[in-house]
Formats: structure tokens, C-alpha cells, sequence
């Protein structure tokens, strides 16, 4: 749909003073148990105060909905105002809090719409066909009715316990299913020697850095963190852990901190930004 500079002003009047909280839980950003004001995002460590935000990690500040959504996922105003229009809860409704345990709803699967998933991923992303059609037939990868990329967190015996959401349109966008229990489960690819494992940022960059080193099997930890719920467990039962966070700022910091908290990891930064940069980079 083709949208004038008048349908987008109009837009932007609607959705400029959404709620910032409201936007970083829905962009699956986590809360400083310390300064309930501080974010860990995608972006970098960003602190938040009313309709205004500072990046700690980048040292710029914003203010508004708009600017915070630019900000999170690199988007052009007009598509930060078309993301906000289409994906977030009314603007009036007020941020549920963190300490709320919401029920996990993962999104229908809608066949129709996966030709569209399949596109951008080896397309646009460049993984190979063959490891999307392996995923999709094991029912960790699927398209839901937006025409979303879906991959499963999976817990203990396999258990569903999340979702990672990846938008294929025009607007691009990562998400989480609401109630999703990263804490408790994760998107992975099993290599060859299993217990060599490398932690990525995004389902993306963990089925890219798979495609790259099918030997070692990567995972997702859906979001820059340093500590999550069941990594300790893999490092108490002697599995060869690297980290592959992104080669920045963000990346950089958060894998310092886990190496702090776990000196047995080590370091494994993409050659370029990411993983998928890098996979789209090579000849594979």
C-alpha cells in the first residue's frame, strides 16, 4: 500500500507519544534489576525518563516513540511510523509490569504465507535452502498470518517455551511471542559436536553461523544478555562455549560480562558485524 506525506503526518501524530516502556518490552528488552529506569537493547544500554531516551552505549539520546523505534531497529522515519501503526498496543494503554507472569501465546502457523518466509531468508539473508527446509520440516521454523518468521524457543524435552518473531515485509522488525521464556529455552541448530556451541545474538545469526560451521551447534540468545537462565547449566556440564555476539559496542560489552561471569567461554566475533553479514559476505 502506497502511503502520502499526509497519511504518514497523520500517522505520526497518533502514535508519537506512545509509551517507550511499552515499546521496549515489546522489542523484548530487558529491565536493569538495579535502575528499573535502564534498558539492555538490541541498540546498546539506554535509560529511559517520561517520552525521553539516552544510549549509554552510543552516547545520542532521543525523544518520542518514533525516535525510540528508529533507534531499536534502524528504521527510516516513515517506517518507524508504519511499525508503530501496525505492530504496537493502543497508545493509551498502559505498559504491563514486568513482575506479571503473562500466558505465552505463539502465533498460528499459516502455510499461505511461507513462500514469503522462504523468500526473504534465501533471498535476502542467504541461508541456504536446504537448512530452512530442514528447519521447516522439523517444526522449529514456520510463517504465521503477518508473513512473520517464526522460530521456536525449545526448553527442556523439547518443550515450546517461546517464539522469536522476524518480520519479512517492507517494515522490518524482531519481536518475541508474548510470554516468551528465554530464560528457559532457546532457538538452536545441533552441529556435528554438540557440545561445541556458539551463542548468537538472533535465530538469524545462529542458523547463519551454523551454515558457516556446521560442526558446531549455535544457538540463539534472542537479545544481548549476558547471563541467560540456562547457560550455567551448559558450562557446569563442560560444554565448549564461545561467544559470537555482534562485532559492536552492544556485542562487545555483553560478552566481556559473560566472560567475566564465566571465565571459561571465550570470544568468537564475526568477521563482519554479524553472522548473517558475514554468511551473506561469503561464497557459500
Amino acid at each position: 500500500m502506497t502511503y502520502s506525506f499526509e497519511d504518514i503526518k497523520q500517522m505520526a501524530e497518533k502514535v508519537r507519544t506512545c509509551d517507550l516502556v511499552s515499546i521496549l518490552i515489546r522489542h523484548d528488552c530487558q529491565r536493569s534489576p538495579t535502575d528499573r529506569t535502564k534498558w539492555k537493547t538490541p541498540a546498546g544500554i539506554l535509560s529511559v525518563n517520561g517520552q525521553k531516551f539516552m544510549n549509554w552505549t552510543t552516547g545520542t539520546g532521543g525523544a518520542g516513540a518514533i525516535d525510540l523505534v528508529i533507534a531499536l531497529q534502524s528504521l527510516s522515519f516513515k517506517d518507524a511510523v508504519l511499525w508503530l501503526s501496525n505492530n504496537l498496543i493502543p497508545c493509551a494503554a498502559p505498559a504491563p509490569e514486568l513482575n506479571q507472569r503473562q500466558n505465552l501465546v505463539i502465533p498460528v502457523k499459516n502455510s499461505g504465507a511461507l513462500s514469503r518466509v522462504v523468500h526473504y531468508l534465501t533471498k535476502q539473508r542467504r541461508l541456504p535452502s536446504k537448512l530452512i527446509d530442514t528447519l521447516i520440516q522439523s517444526g522449529k521454523l514456520y510463517a504465521d498470518s503477518r508473513a512473520n518468521a517464526v522460530f521456536l524457543l525449545l526448553g527442556k524435552k523439547k518443550v515450546v517455551v517461546g517464539a522469536e518473531l522476524r518480520g519479512t515485509g517492507r517494515c522490518r522488525w524482531r519481536g518475541m511471542a508474548k510470554g516468551s521464556r528465554k530464560n528457559q529455552g532457546c532457538f538452536y541448530l545441533m552441529g556435528s559436536s554438540y557440545k561445541k556451541l556458539v551463542l548468537c545474538e538472533s535465530a538469524i545469526d545462529a542458523a547463519s553461523c551454523f551454515a558457516l560451521n556446521p560442526e558446531y551447534t549455535a544457538a540463539s540468545t534472542s537479545g544481548v544478555t549476558a547471563d541467560p537462565g540456562w547457560l550455567k547449566n551448559l558450562v557446569k556440564n563442560g560444554f565448549e562455549i564461545y561467544c559470537g555476539f555482534d562485532r559492536d559496542q552492544a556485542g562487545t560489552l555483553m560478552a566481556q560480562k559473560m566472560m567475566n561471569l564465566y571465565p571459561s567461554i571465550k570470544r568468537l566475533e564475526p568477521p563482519d558485524h554479524d553472522w548473517n553479514d558475514t554468511l551473506r559476505n561469503s561464497r557459500l
